[in-house]
């Protein structure tokens, strides 16, 4: 009996499930900060900058 109440105490069944859980948390969360930070205003105007230079190199 007492064998039984530690092992219930010690058990983490489960555990994987909760980490697995906040970790897809996690990413989804970094997912909308880089998709914010990809979409706006800066980014675009630094990334066609970017490409108009490129295309418009003399070599």
């Amino acid at each position: 009996m007492r064998f039984r109440v530690v092992r219930a105490a010690v058990a983490d069944d489960g555990m994987s499930t909760v980490e697995y859980a906040i970790g897809t948390i996690a990413a989804a969360a970094f997912g909308a900060v880089l998709y914010a930070v990809v979409t706006g205003e800066s980014i675009v105007d630094a990334l066609t900058k970017i490409i108009d230079k490129a295309l418009n190199t003399a070599v």
